[in-house]
């Protein structure tokens, strides 16, 4: 029964359909039979006796992979390409003799693996610039409303909702910058051979070296459907794990991005001034039915707990590599990899999700301004202050005391601050209380944010989003 085993969350509830294909055993082993079809087409091509009649063959059930007939040999041999092979020679009949030749494992289960990153890197590349999109939307939408600025967590100087918005915006632009290098140049292992000598390639070509090198450009140009694939200049019989931590690497940065975006709307939800979407029918708490947790960011922050980890198991199994190859890297990397690229589908699922549907509370946000402004604008008033001659160090004294006092009001008495009327009685500074409010417009008090969005949006985001490419809209989510 389908309810009493383990069932993997990334897969039942958190990933994508396409990005859980994509590590399916369809996928893997369908590849596995494009890399043998390539192999022997470029072997044929340059001369080895394989016949039009076993190409054909072999294409005739490239798709139509019999899995349990390569199981139940799997069973019996304990080599999981040699049961494939076996497979695919049961139906290929004519083909069996000249499957796999001249190959190691690592021929069809590294390149395969490459292959398939490529792709899953291509389907993360694609989000990131939706989300790059709908951030961008957002920052320019409310890049002239002023919003606390918060450093320690406590109140700082004003910015722009659209101004921090465009701070995780940016963190997401570095992140496509590393995914969209690491799809486009990740190299496939080629037609390396047992220890990556290409000994056995030379022994088939009767030690023409010319031939060898170019069978590995024929197979990498077939298996790019006509456009040549990068292939890694050296190797043992695997390619070098490193590009494994690469590619992680890349990915973890993607989660530590979100997980920022996510904290950040986490707390600007307890402060009730952004909220994420909430549904008509969404249950908050199944105890305190006011309550509107944030779930969708506290997802995003555990997935991405979990994605940052991902590294370090990458970064273990390539320090533990003895020589030219060891197997120890084999299990860790079936459950890692597959699970990165789903975690980091489901974050960026998620955060469209949420950046889609961010709910703004202006007038939240404004009275919280309003309730700190008097002690931000200070400044302003020592300056205008003094233009009327009034002693600087003297008056900052003064606000410095009027400020403490107005704080025990605020803290203390649970009152309103009265900052602003304690300096317009005070007759040190010559202010009437229309001059003093005159200086409390907030927008002077975001120096140039809005510009500052606008400059990056059009400089940086634009550029990248232009055309078609990239996830249209946010993804349903399925829980």
């Amino acid at each position: 029964m389908p309810y009493d085993t383990y069932t993997n969350p990334l897969t039942e509830r958190y990933a994508s359909k396409e990005m859980s294909r994509l590590f399916s055993p369809r996928v893997k082993f369908e590849t596995w039979r494009r890399l043998w079809v390539a192999l022997a087409e470029a072997e044929k091509e340059l001369g080895l006796p394989i016949t039009d009649e076993q190409i054909a063959e072999l294409r005739i059930y490239e798709h139509d992979v019999n899995f349990k007939v390569a199981e139940a040999r799997e069973k019996v041999v304990r080599h999981d390409v040699m049961a494939h092979v076996y497979a695919y020679g049961k139906q290929a009949k004519g083909a069996a003799p000249i499957i796999h030749l001249g190959a190691t494992s690592a021929y069809v289960g590294d390149n395969t693996d490459i292959l398939v990153m490529r792709e899953a890197l291509g389907l993360v590349r694609a989000k990131l610039l939706g989300l790059l999109r709908d951030l961008s939307k957002f920052s320019i939408k409310y890049k002239d409303v002023p919003t606390l600025g918060f450093t320690h967590f406590q109140p700082a100087q004003l910015t722009t909702v659209g101004k921090r918005a465009a701070l995780w915006l940016q963190d997401f632009y570095y992140d496509y910058l590393d995914i969209a290098f690491i799809a486009d140049t990740l190299p496939l292992l080629g037609v390396k051979g047992t220890t990556g000598t290409q000994a056995s390639f030379l022994e088939l070509f009767d030690g023409d070296a010319k031939k060898v090198q170019r069978l590995e450009k024929l197979v990498a140009k077939k298996i790019g459907g006509g456009r040549a694939l990068p292939v890694v200049a050296v190797a043992g019989q695997t390619y070098t794990r490193k590009l494994d931590y690469r590619v992680l690497s890349v990915l973890s940065g993607v989660a530590q991005s979100a997980s920022k975006m996510a904290t950040d709307i986490r707390l600007l939800q307890h402060l009730k001034e952004i909220e994420e979407p909430f549904e008509e029918k969404q249950i908050g708490s199944s105890a305190m039915a006011y309550k509107r947790n944030p779930m969708r960011s506290e997802r995003v922050c555990s997935l991405a707990r979990q994605l940052m980890g991902a590294p370090g198991v990458a970064a273990a199994t390539e320090a533990a590599q003895w020589f030219e190859r060891t197997l120890d890297d084999s299990a860790c990397r079936r459950i890692v990899i597959p699970e990165s690229f789903m975690a980091a589908d489901a974050i960026l699922d998620i955060l469209r999700n949420v950046g889609a549907g961010l709910v703004v509370h202006e007038k939240a946000i404004r009275a919280h301004v309003m309730a700190e402004l008097p002690f931000m604008a200070t400044e302003n008033i020592l300056m205008e202050a003094v233009k009327k001659g009034g002693d600087r160090q003297e008056l900052h004294e003064r606000i410095r005391v009027h400020s403490q006092a107005a704080a025990v009001e605020v803290k203390d008495k649970g009152l309103p601050n009265d900052l602003l009327s304690r300096i317009a009685a005070d007759p040190a500074f010559g202010l009437t209380q229309g001059e003093i409010a005159g200086l409390l417009d907030s927008k002077l008090y975001t120096g140039l944010s809005a510009a500052q969005v606008e400059e990056f949006v059009g400089a940086y985001i634009k550029p990248v989003t232009r055309g078609p490419r990239g996830a249209a809209k946010p993804a349903e989510l399925k829980v």
